[in-house]
């Protein structure tokens, strides 16, 4: 985990590799909750038996429940002190080259690519992967846009 404790600190680091983080399980449980929170219930998700038939011989994970893992994957990684709200701003690109199966392990790994200064506070960019266990690809590509705002004095 690495912790920066100014702005001058995170753009001292641009460019600098974290990580890999722990590894986290994606069960089935976690999947269909997920296809319930966003009614996708795509066999290839949720049907284990007719998954096991098709393209990726199991169920897999919807693209973006692995994107919506990403901030507690990064948390693992990096911080910054003295921030009194951080929002998530959006994001510049996003790839999902390998299906994550059901039933494996994943961990990120991030890089800072870009802060710069916003109205009350700074802009970060991170290009974060995710990669699943034993997987020869990445399941997720994504670059993240955060927004940080700092207490007074910071």
């Amino acid at each position: 985990m690495r912790s920066f404790t100014s702005p001058a600190e995170l753009l001292d680091a641009i460019g600098e590799p974290f990580g890999p983080g722990r590894w986290h399980p994606v069960d089935q449980e976690r999947v269909d909750l997920f296809a319930d929170a966003t009614d996708d219930h795509q066999w290839i998700h949720v049907d284990p038996a007719r998954a096991a038939q098709g393209p990726f011989g199991a169920t897999v994970a919807h693209g973006y429940l692995t994107l919506s893992l990403l901030p507690a994957l990064v948390t693992e990684l990096y911080r910054v002190d003295g921030v009194r709200m951080g929002v998530n701003y959006g994001l510049n690109r996003v790839r999902f080259p390998a299906p994550l199966r059901v039933g494996t392990r994943i961990r990120a790994t991030a890089r800072i690519a870009g802060v710069e200064s916003v109205t009350g506070g700074l802009q970060v960019v991170t290009s974060v992967t995710v990669e699943s266990e034993g997987g020869a690809k990445p399941v997720c590509v994504a670059e993240t846009v955060s927004r940080l705002y700092f207490e007074e004095g910071k």
